[in-house]
């Protein structure tokens, strides 16, 4: 086992990006000290995480020089590479294609940028984000910084693996299956998915017939989110959304929680029960009213997010070549991605109905939150694999069958739309991150990061440099 970090006595120190906004305008450090510091981090961990997709390092320093506007102003970190950025590639973790620098940011990036902060690259993602373990074929796995020879989870993998181990305080990730909350899980991070539209997002994810992605970021602490929603809602407002605001304290309302630890005629494993009745009991020493209650979820949840998920695996298959020009070569996709596509040509008969199904999974849903403020329930189903247990070059079945082991209370809200959020709150008997997932109704982002500041002040979360 090896556990890695870079935290330590430099112009980062342990700062988050808020603590570190304040030294800049403090002048305690300047932002070109600040940039160096962070690559000279990322240096130092990447070799053994494997995080990083992309270096753009000679950009970051000259943006340094003369940072853009904005309350993150100098802040630095990364963005995960399956969104466009300009001047640097997006490769979405494939080798089937080689893609050119971007002419320009796309959507989310130029949003995302607005904030202030500079980017020292990409992320790196497994292929297409499809699965729950960023472990390329030739490039290999990236890693937990917990521990080594454990994954770093979902596709948002290596954004959470920079931030986890002190390289830089918040990154760029999204989620269509949960990789902005897997990832955070795994690596002790606080990691929360918005409502469906609530930011701007790239053409690819917009076109989606269920629109399951939304972007965010990964960080180590609450008020790091909530300041990134606060000043990302100033560069773009969601204007059919009640606004998140600045959000900076615990709320007052006591909560009625409902609470389940099986998904999709999947129980959580024990001691991932066990840890989600201590967070209940906690919720209840707080003064909130926790409630078990069945899923909500249906009983083809499962096979029609599995359908819907190879429906886009098969759209890449099939306009690769258009999207991608001549450098596209299907032979080089992964087992997971090819395996997705043979699934939907297999059943494609059946997607219409899958589309419908899931749609209507909004008012189930909805009819859950007539009666509760927010839903708890374990972000995973067990402990963090092992690196290799869900290695893309194993034959499909293997790889879906492991996947559904470990997956399957995140997908629920991509499918409704409504945002969820991540929080470190519990640790295995191994020592590693649990994470404990808060569901809410559609568009109260502020209900979860009120809840997420009490949590964090009552059960302050184990930190990695600890």
């Amino acid at each position: 086992m090896t556990h890695v970090h870079a935290f330590g006595d430099d112009a980062l120190g342990h700062l988050d990006a808020v603590g570190l906004v304040a030294a800049l305008h403090a002048q305690q450090v300047s932002v070109r000290e600040v940039v160096d510091t962070a690559i000279a981090r990322v240096e130092k961990v990447n070799p053994v995480l494997n995080a990083v997709a992309h270096g753009a390092y000679d950009r970051a320093r000259a943006e340094a020089n003369d940072p853009r506007d904005g309350y993150f102003a100098g802040v630095p970190t990364f963005v995960k590479d399956n969104v466009d950025v300009q001047e640097m590639p997006t490769q979405h973790g494939s080798d089937a294609f080689e893609s050119r620098a971007k002419v320009r940011d796309g959507d989310f990036a130029r949003m995302f940028l607005a904030t202030g902060v500079i980017p020292l690259g990409k992320t790196r993602l497994s292929e297409y984000g499809f699965s729950g373990s960023a472990e390329h074929p030739r490039l290999g796995p990236v890693r937990s910084p917990w521990n080594t020879d454990h994954t770093a989870g979902a596709s948002s993998a290596g954004s959470a693996a920079l931030v986890a181990a002190g390289a830089v305080p918040l990154a760029h990730a999204n989620d269509g299956g949960g990789s902005i909350r897997i990832p955070a899980s795994v690596n002790g991070l606080v990691g929360l998915k918005p409502t469906r539209d609530r930011l701007a997002q790239d053409k690819l994810m917009r076109d989606m017939p269920i629109r399951i992605v939304s972007d965010g970021v990964v960080t180590r602490s609450v008020r790091d989110t909530a300041a990134f929603f606060r000043e990302s809602e100033k560069v773009y407002r969601a204007l059919h959304l009640p606004p998140v605001g600045d959000i900076t304290r615990p709320g007052r309302s006591r909560l009625r929680i409902a609470m389940h630890t099986s998904s999709v005629g999947r129980d959580a494993a024990p001691e991932v029960v066990e840890l989600t009745l201590k967070t209940a009991s906690l919720l209840e020493e707080l003064g909130h009213h926790v409630e078990p209650v069945p899923s909500p979820a249906s009983e083809t949840l499962r096979d029609d997010f599995i359908l819907y998920w190879s429906l886009l695996a098969m759209f890449i298959v099939i306009s690769g070549r258009r999207q991608n020009g001549r450098t596209w070569d299907p032979a080089k996709l992964d087992n997971l991605t090819l395996g997705l596509a043979r699934h939907c040509r297999r059943n494609v008969h059946r997607v219409p109905g899958t589309i419908r199904r899931l749609r209507r999974s909004k008012q189930a849903s909805d009819a859950l939150f007539a009666s509760y403020d927010l839903v708890l329930t374990p972000t995973l189903a067990s402990q963090t694999p092992l690196v290799g247990r869900l290695d893309p070059t194993r034959d499909y079945d293997t790889i879906m069958g492991r996947l559904l082991e470990w997956v399957s209370f995140t997908p629920w809200q991509n499918v409704t739309g409504e945002p969820a959020i991540s929080l470190p709150l519990a640790t295995t008997a191994a020592g590693l991150p649990q994470g404990m997932m808060f569901g809410a109704a559609t568009g109260r982002e502020a209900t979860l990061l009120e809840l997420a500041y009490e949590l964090e002040e009552a059960r302050p979360w184990a930190r990695i440099q600890d």
